[in-house]
């Protein structure tokens, strides 16, 4: 989950340099194709080695998990062209908060005291780091990325619900199936062709997606919801060095104590060893 962190950060910051010249539906697109190729590639593997149908056993669950994700892709992807990265990248971490009522609702996963102290810490660091940064975010690309988080909790319950009886990457397979349709329609009115620069970030961002998500998948497959969506907190603290390094969107104080929070409160949850239940 913590390599995921990372991956998806890296992906964060390619996504906002295209959006610079590019719609956010086209990078979409483009991440969609990227990563069906490689998932096909992944699957069609396993399939002669081990004889895993790509196909899954619970296909309308991984068509709904497809979906969930393309949903919030699409939020998340709208408000980093439109936001600062540390602050798009902390309302898109909030979705650990949904995804511990979900699985407690959903899937009857308890969240233990030491989970319930590190995803508090976590959510205190995320709000110290998310102070009004005054960089233009609006009130709408705020509620599109309060949207993408609902949808990303939801995505993420998904997956652990469909680790049960699903190979991670049939579960990773589905997600760009999904998305490429409902990107090609989305992305048609206004496409445009990329420059070779262009084309690098597009092409880097599906290979960031693609290791983001096959870390992501095999983690949720192993943890307790609540427990490996916590870990997801990493990538805040991955953004604030990106916006400083890559962006120069200088962190105040606050931003460095809530980055400080969400590493110790995630290195606190990685020292906590439950017993598994899948």
């Amino acid at each position: 989950m913590a390599a995921a962190a990372l991956a998806f950060s890296l992906m964060s910051v390619l996504v906002k340099e295209a959006s610079h010249t590019l719609p956010s539906a086209q990078v979409v697109l483009a991440r969609a194709v990227v990563t069906l190729a490689l998932s096909a590639v992944m699957v069609a593997r396993l399939r002669r080695r081990r004889g895993v149908s790509p196909w899954g056993r619970r296909r309308w669950a991984l068509v709904s998990r497809g979906a969930f994700g393309f949903a919030a892709l699409g939020c998340y992807y709208w408000t980093l062209g439109r936001l600062p990265l540390a602050e798009a990248t902390m309302i898109q971490q909030s979705s650990p908060i949904w995804g511990a009522v979900l699985a407690y609702l959903l899937l009857g996963e308890k969240v233990g005291r030491g989970t319930a102290i590190a995803l508090a810490l976590g959510f205190v660091g995320v709000a110290l780091v998310a102070q009004p940064s005054g960089h233009g975010g609006s009130a709408a690309a705020i509620a599109v990325a309060i949207v993408g988080a609902l949808m990303s909790a939801a995505a993420l319950v998904t997956v652990r619900q469909l680790a049960a009886t699903e190979h991670p990457l049939v579960i990773v397979f589905y997600f760009p199936l999904v998305a490429l349709p409902a990107a090609l329609a989305w992305a048609a009115p206004q496409l445009v062709w990329p420059t070779a620069y262009e084309w690098a970030l597009l092409i880097g961002v599906g290979v960031a997606t693609q290791t983001a998500q096959v870390c992501m998948t095999y983690g949720m497959a192993r943890e307790p919801a609540a427990r490996a969506m916590a870990v997801g907190y990493l990538q805040v603290a991955f953004a604030v060095g990106w916006g400083v390094t890559l962006f120069g969107e200088t962190p105040a104080v606050t931003t460095w104590l809530g980055a400080a929070m969400i590493v110790g409160g995630t290195a606190a949850m990685a020292g906590r060893r439950p017993r598994l239940r899948a």
